[in-house]
């Protein structure tokens, strides 16, 4: 007999469960259990074989009339003829020739399969079967077999649907009692069946409804292990001891308060006191802190930053770029002015020092940024992956900010942390607003902050659609709009989705550095390209107006410089690629026209928009697009023009994307444990989840009673798809 835990090959075998480990990863019975069916087909009832149609799945009772074995292209091929009187089929197996043994001429059976058609002749390509031995009744076979829901797989060449089911079957006959992990309370408060009950049901259902209510259970067992984790990480965190940051005068804090141009929105004032509560704490904050492009995040960290330099501390910023983080620097280092002068001539009485760290700095000053931050001179210091460097130390490391955490990986994030001599408290910002169940599902162990207010002065964008196929005259208005807006004295944005457009079919490896350029799009057809599209708008509708282009080939130098110009104003127009899409910050740009729009994604769209608008002057957003007038993507870029709300649009991203995976490779670079659960379509189940696990953690937080549950919640823990959660 077999429980979860056992591996494979003492079920089915070394040479199948081989194959099964190499096509995916499978290697005890718990994971061939987890392994579940895509959907189902009902095995047909009884067809003649005179009536079969191509394409449907049928089931027919014949006698075995033929058998030939023959070789072709490296393959066996077995054909086996039956009838059933009123006609011949041809069911043909490849590389299968030991059936030969069992399928003999005179032998009766049920036969089940797709109907295919090959060379004119009607077949079916790797049937179902069961043969019917002599003697026993034929009703009672036939109604044992025929009418059942077959489970299909996702599969391979080599390990075939059919082939997986007879997998799943042998190791359902062979389990043992297992015991369940879920409290039968909750199974019996939701109607759910038991683990073992659930796996059979899923894989071998009689009918569909109890195959929807394993897959519930199975779903909401996801859920729950998750929201656990989540919840007893929270109680970790508020175990950890740290330094409290809240200084008892907080001297730069209010000299920075006195010196910004503007009023907090309501929204940030009650942020900061949020974060002041957190930094005021002896357990590290752990904050989530979202919200639309524009929405006033980095005043909110900076403030919070300036909070632990008041308390003697220092504060770190991890950006993903050096464009993002050349564009915090600057944008502090102006909100500052004198305060962030410390050590200079141009210091006032009170300040501290903020240094720009990047891989692209002489060693030098590198050398020299190492000394000071080692020494406690540097109280703010922004930077990329340079800053997890070895040679980077802090005196005293009190806060971690990290910009677009997707952006990095685990190690990243955690290395900057390792960093600090006590638990840092952490700040994660996003402009990339996340529905709330993904946000409960994902980053469950953050407390979550969310700017919904514009700040003062700015003013909602105006987007609009070009439909090239059907108005291409709106294309030529659009370049009169642009340099209208020149003439203002504004500047324009102009985005496409490539550097430059292939000549030649791209290589593999060609296919392989444009996905990790991560600006060129895999695929050969014509498409909007800065390189060709510069020149052409420079000698026809856009002659005469200053152009620069930016695109992630160009050197870190020529890219700080095209983008310090068009801050500057010395730049009208700039023609880029989505090196753009986050973090750049240029009040006179009022005007922005996406190239190709269809071949961005929702989110994209919405950070690409966010770029104008910023400076108290209306923005403008035209997508102009190829696409046919009723396809999707005509139809994703109509709802993104229609709404400014960022969540509503993080939803429809997360539709469209079907989203599967939440914790899957693009987050943790592992393979994560949801199977069944997406965030979106089991809203309520999470909840669910959510309210169970919060109720079970206060009664024992350790779950020290309920030893099973625990044990697959320590499983989870060391899974590499959460990870990330527990670095982050």
């Amino acid at each position: 007999m077999a429980i979860l835990t056992t591996r494979l090959s003492n079920v089915l075998g070394d040479r199948t469960a081989a194959v099964l480990e190499k096509s995916f990863g499978i290697r005890d019975v718990n994971e061939l259990l987890r392994h579940y069916p895509r959907r189902y087909v009902v095995r047909g009832e009884l067809t003649d074989i005179s009536t079969l149609i191509a394409d449907d799945e049928v089931t027919i009772l014949a006698e075995i009339e033929a058998v030939k074995l023959r070789r072709a292209n490296g393959k066996n091929i077995l054909e086996v003829v039956v009838t059933d009187g009123s006609a011949n089929l041809s069911l043909t197996f490849f590389n299968q020739a030991w059936r030969e043994k069992e399928l003999k001429t005179g032998r009766v059976g049920l036969f089940a399969g797709k109907v295919g058609i090959f060379k004119g002749k009607r077949q079916l390509s790797h049937p179902d079967y069961q043969l019917i031995p002599d003697g026993e009744d034929v009703d009672s076979a036939v109604a044992e077999f025929a009418g059942k829901f077959l489970p299909v797989y996702p599969a391979t060449s080599k390990l075939p649907s059919w082939k997986i089911m007879q997998c799943v079957k042998l190791t359902l006959d062979s389990l043992d009692e297992m015991p369940d992990y879920l409290p039968p309370e909750i199974a019996t408060e939701f109607g759910y069946p038991t683990l073992k009950k659930a796996f059979t049901d899923i894989h071998q259902p009689p009918d569909l409804e109890s195959a929807e209510n394993a897959r519930k259970r199975l779903t909401f067992d996801e859920a729950l292990l998750l929201q656990l984790l989540l919840g007893m990480r929270r109680n970790e965190i508020a175990k950890l001891i740290t330094k409290s940051r809240t200084p008892n005068t907080p001297v730069l804090v209010a000299a920075f308060e006195e010196k910004l141009p503007f009023q907090y929105t309501a929204g940030q004032i009650e942020i900061n006191n949020q974060i002041e509560k957190d930094l005021s704490n002896n357990y590290p904050m752990h904050r989530l802190l979202q919200g639309e492009v524009g929405s006033g995040k980095t005043v909110v960290a900076l403030r919070a930053m300036l909070s632990v330099v008041d308390s003697s501390g220092q504060a770190a910023l991890l950006a993903p770029t050096e464009v993002l983080a050349q564009q915090h620097y600057r944008t502090i280092t102006k909100l500052l002015g004198d305060l962030a002068q410390a050590g200079t001539l141009q210091a006032g009485e009170i300040g501290t020092q903020v240094e720009l760290l990047t891989g692209s700095l002489p060693l030098a000053q590198k050398k020299m940024i190492h000394t000071k931050l080692a020494t406690g001179q540097t109280g703010i210091v922004i930077g990329t992956h340079a800053l997890i460097s070895d040679g980077v130390e802090f005196k005293d490391l009190g806060l971690v900010v990290v910009d677009e955490q997707h952006r990095f990986g685990v190690e990243q994030r955690d290395a900057l942390r390792m960093k600090a001599k006590q638990p840092p408290h952490l700040l994660v910002m996003t402009a990339t607003p996340i529905p709330r169940t993904v946000a409960m599902t994902v980053f469950g162990d953050l407390d979550i902050s969310t700017l919904h207010e514009l700040p003062a002065g700015r003013i909602a964008i105006t987007t609009h659609l070009i439909p090239v196929l059907e108005k291409p005259h709106y294309l030529n208005r659009a370049w009169e709009r642009v340099k209208e807006e020149v003439a203002k004295g504004h500047q324009v944005y102009i985005v496409a989705p490539r550097i430059a457009n292939p000549n030649k079919k791209m290589t593999e490896r060609e296919i392989t550095a444009a996905s990790l350029l991560g600006e060129e799009y895999l695929d050969n057809d014509e498409m909007s390209a800065v390189e060709e599209l510069a020149p052409e708008l420079a000698t026809g509708p856009l002659k005469g107006l200053k152009l620069a282009v930016l695109h992630g080939k160009l050197s870190s130098e020529i890219k700080d410089e095209t983008m310090s110009a068009f801050a500057r104003g010395e730049i009208e127009v700039l023609i880029a690629t989505t090196v753009i899409e986050v973090g750049v910050d240029v009040p006179n740009a009022s005007m922005m026209v996406i190239m190709d729009a269809d071949r961005f994604g929702v989110s994209q769209l919405h950070q690409l928009r966010g770029r104008v608008g910023r400076g108290g002057v209306p923005g403008l957003c035209l997508f102009v697009s190829n696409a046919q007038e009723n396809s999707q993507s005509m139809q994703r870029l109509v709802a993104v023009a229609a709404t400014l709300d960022g969540f509503e649009l993080a939803r429809l991203d997360l539709e469209q994307r079907k989203e599967g995976d939440v914790l899957g490779r693009s987050q943790s670079g592992g393979k994560s444990h949801l199977r069944l659960l997406r965030v979106l379509r089991d809203e309520n189940l999470i909840d669910q989840a959510r309210n169970v696990a919060l109720n079970i953690l206060v009664k024992q937080p350790d779950l020290i009673n309920l030893p099973q549950l625990k044990s697959e919640v320590e499983k989870l823990k060391v899974d590499e798809a959460t990870e990330f959660m527990d670095k982050s």
